[in-house]
């Protein structure tokens, strides 16, 4: 059940229509997870600084079970995000950042239970 929130300084106007869409099939192909586990927020507009710098840039938050655990698995990871991200916000790869968390099953609560049991 990977989460995946992407904070921008762009205003919401210079967002592509369907972001959050496109980010969740992105998501899905790249983590090689079923769309329907996958969940998206997106927040734009918001006052940020990268690299010391306030010019417009992006965060990404890749959090997941089992498969983003590894430099090896988030190099892979990155890349894909990274020509994702590039595209739809028309940022330059030095205007983004990305970071993963690997989660456990006991992480996450769903129908009254974690993930665990389910």
């Amino acid at each position: 059940m990977p989460f995946v929130e992407l904070d921008t300084s762009l205003p919401a106007e210079r967002l592509p229509p369907g972001l959050a869409q496109t980010l969740c099939a992105a998501t899905a192909d790249i983590l090689g997870k079923p769309a329907e586990r996958v969940n998206v927020t997106v927040r734009s507009g918001l006052p940020m600084v990268l690299s010391g710098s306030a010019e417009p840039c992006a965060h990404l938050v890749v959090s997941s079970i089992g498969v983003v655990g590894t430099a090896e698995q988030n190099k892979g990871h990155s890349a894909r995000f990274f020509d994702v991200l590039t595209a739809q916000l028309g940022l330059g790869p030095d205007r983004i950042l990305i970071r993963f968390y690997p989660l456990e099953p006991w992480q996450i609560g769903k129908n009254r239970t974690v993930m665990t049991f389910l």
